[in-house]
């Protein structure tokens, strides 16, 4: 792998992490398309320790007060805050992902990257995403949360193991469907994605380092999804103060049609 291909995967990496259009599917089209070798699951790991860095540093206020407010649970034992309530909510929310990684990593890694699989998950989650931004209620915010919206928003991560889901994309797509606002469905979405994230960097890195050592493209490419992730988390969360996820639903369909043509045409 070269420089600037790394380069690149990074930057797919960082901004469709935390859009809603799948960085799993981004990282498995853009080999496919530009014929370059598949750098396979664990620099795709590599390149989400980059995400993590973005996710940690920008809500880096956020993730102090929630360590402070774990800690206060375990001297307590008991919760009494609203953040005492997020930190519960994140722990419930990471168990079904977890539990999805761990029993789907063989087919993640081979059955689940295929194109036309991509392409599918890319168009019906896109359409459903469209579907529950325009119609749902948007009337609850996190300090309304409950242990069952933390569950269900769990759940729908589970589904993420399938590229052209989208981590972001189910998550933000369930929290419109339980009524939350937009920017508060994205800020649970970035926060949840924190322990999943570092749980695949800690189980992968070291398989991504024996694979490609610490080379010139691996340190590109996870500086590169570094930054970009920190300005993808910035640009969605200024444009979903505004406007509706449609653009990002729009994207998915147009780009799964795409893909489904390329296959049928042999490329």
């Amino acid at each position: 792998m070269t420089v600037f291909q790394a380069l690149v995967l990074g930057i797919v990496q960082g901004l469709s992490e935390f859009l809603p259009i799948s960085s799993s599917a981004h990282l498995a089209l853009v080999p496919w398309i530009l014929h370059w070798q598949d750098p396979g699951l664990a620099f795709d790991v590599a390149l989400h320790f980059g995400t993590l860095v973005a996710v940690l540093w920008y809500f880096r206020a956020e993730w102090l007060a929630l360590i402070l407010a774990a800690r206060d649970i375990v001297v307590r034992r008991r919760i009494e805050t609203e953040r005492e309530r997020r930190v519960l909510f994140l722990i419930l929310a990471t168990i079904p992902g977890a539990i999805a990684g761990l029993a789907f990593e063989k087919q993640a890694e081979s059955t689940f990257r295929d194109p036309r699989l991509i392409a599918t998950t890319l168009i019906v989650m896109g359409m459903l995403l469209w579907a529950l931004d325009r119609f749902a209620r948007r009337d609850r915010t996190l300090a309304q949360m409950r242990w069952s919206d933390a569950l269900l928003i769990g759940i729908a991560q589970m589904f993420a193991i399938i590229p052209g889901v989208s981590r972001s994309g189910s998550t933000i797509t369930a929290g419109r469907a339980l009524a939350f606002e937009r920017e508060d469905a994205a800020v649970f979405s970035f926060l949840m994605s924190m322990p999943i994230i570092a749980a695949a960097a800690v189980l992968k890195m070291p398989q991504a380092v024996r694979e490609q050592g610490l080379s010139a493209p691996m340190i590109v490419g996870v500086l590169a999804s570094a930054l970009s992730g920190w300005l993808a988390i910035a640009v969605l969360l200024r444009i979903v103060t505004r406007h509706s996820y449609g653009v990002f639903a729009a994207y998915r369909i147009v780009l799964g049609a795409a893909v489904l043509i390329a296959v049928a045409h042999g490329m």
